[in-house]
């Protein structure tokens, strides 16, 4: 198993002032980083360049909106949507990104007071496949999330996400857990993460409210029975969010304060992710 940490914590974006908060990450014993994926104009040939002398793997994640949704009725925002997944893996590759990961799928934040119609279904998978085609020949996987029913309704639970990814019918194309979003959806913890079974890709993990992995009312021994019981190798990578930038605090609705530091949030949640795991492996 690989250990990363999710960028958000502390920016929107990487540059070049953001190096020095990697190598702590990297001192602390982080495998990787995951690389917020929402300015598509960055440099980011040079700052997979410093990541790769830093020696921190990548992950990314983004996001797709209203004007962009892949599964809009109107075909022209749906080919928007697609276009700008592909300006993302490009960027993707330029970094050294391994898997692209996020709600990429349709709209964050938008709805239309119903569960998905068999069209936008319909239109979905042909958008993820155009990505994952696409995605193949620039060597980045994708790793689809399924978002709770407060943020999206294309995908809600990762049965979803699994049976979605299998009708895009690609291999570049997989899932990602989250243990936050399972908190809130699944009802059993166990079945989400088997659901994705060949197609699990990539793992978030990120406690109920966000802060620090172990110390809040996520049912973690569940979770990592099933993970290591699933035979799942690749990243645990923490998605945590604080009050750090006002944008991300706004979307991700976070007003309070629930830690002393971004820093000492990563080496616990790190020491915790270990101590989970080693629990299991004795």
């Amino acid at each position: 198993m690989k250990y990363g940490m999710n960028l958000l914590l502390w920016s929107g974006e990487v540059t070049e002032e953001m190096l020095p908060v990697c190598e702590q990450l990297k001192g602390i014993g982080y495998d990787s980083v995951e690389l917020p994926m929402f300015n598509l104009d960055l440099d980011y040939a040079k700052i997979g360049k410093r990541l790769d002398e830093i020696g921190l793997g990548r992950t990314a994640v983004t996001i797709r909106g209203e004007e962009d949704n892949p599964i809009s009725c109107d075909q022209a925002v749906r080919a928007k949507g697609v276009e700008l997944n592909k300006k993302t893996l490009d960027c993707c590759a330029a970094a050294g990104v391994e898997i692209l990961v996020g709600p990429y799928h349709s709209a964050i934040g938008l709805f239309s007071g119903a569960g998905p119609t068999e069209d936008e279904w319909k239109w979905g998978v042909e958008s993820m496949r155009a990505t994952a085609e696409y995605a193949e020949t620039v060597g980045v996987k994708l790793g689809v999330e399924a978002l709770n029913r407060f943020e999206c309704y294309l995908l809600n639970c990762h049965g979803d996400s699994a049976r979605f990814a299998r009708e895009v019918d690609h291999p570049s194309c997989g899932i990602m857990y989250d243990t936050f979003h399972s908190n809130i959806e699944e009802k059993s913890i166990t079945e989400a993460i088997q659901a994705g079974g060949d197609k699990l890709f990539h793992i978030h993990i990120s406690e109920n409210d966000r802060s620090t992995p172990g110390k809040g009312g996520v049912n973690w021994k569940e979770n990592f029975d099933a993970i290591v019981q699933s035979g799942y190798d690749g990243y645990l990578t923490i998605e945590a969010f604080g009050l750090a930038l006002p944008e991300i605090a706004a979307a991700t609705k976070i007003w309070r304060k629930m830690f002393s530091d971004e820093l000492t949030l990563a080496k616990e949640g790190l020491e915790f992710m270990k101590a989970e795991l080693a629990a299991r492996n004795a």
